[in-house]
């Protein structure tokens, strides 16, 4: 691996890291965690989906998710309601509390990610966004590839 390669993944970590630590201190100001952000978030986009597939969207254990979800019903912010199709399954819906809440972190999100791009022309702010798109792109792909490959 050449020193160019090391350097662009040591800044894209040191740059996650930095992004999370600035949204945790935003969102900890309304009595929410990244963590629980993420579930909802991703549950906002897969309204009704599942613990499994939620722990596979978030790329977490299901244990972890129940846990997750257990501590975000118990604030009023995600309801479990029975699967039609499978009576041991659950299916997961997020309450109007959690869509105010969500609506309240989005601009925190927003705020985080202009002070991030400063100083970042708009051509310049697509064409990162574009090729960070692209690396992502192949990641997943040559993930995809090796667990088809290696079953």
């Amino acid at each position: 691996m050449s020193q160019y390669m090391e350097n662009i993944g040591s800044i894209l970590a040191d740059t996650s890291r930095l992004m999370r630590r600035a949204f945790d201190a935003r969102a900890r100001s309304i009595g929410v965690t990244r963590p629980q952000w993420q579930v909802l978030v991703t549950l906002k986009r897969h309204e009704g989906i599942n613990q499994g597939g939620l722990a596979e969207q978030l790329d977490v254990e299901p244990i972890t998710v129940c846990r997750m979800v257990d501590r975000l019903q118990e604030a009023g912010l995600v309801e479990r309601r029975a699967d039609a199709a499978d009576r041991r399954s659950w299916r997961l819906h997020l309450t109007p509390r959690a869509h105010d809440l969500l609506d309240q972190l989005r601009p925190m999100a927003d705020a985080m990610i202009e002070e991030a791009l400063d100083g970042i022309v708009e051509t310049d702010r697509q064409k990162l966004t574009t090729l960070l798109e692209q690396v992502r792109q192949n990641l997943s792909r040559k993930l995809v590839e090796q667990v088809v490959a290696n079953g």
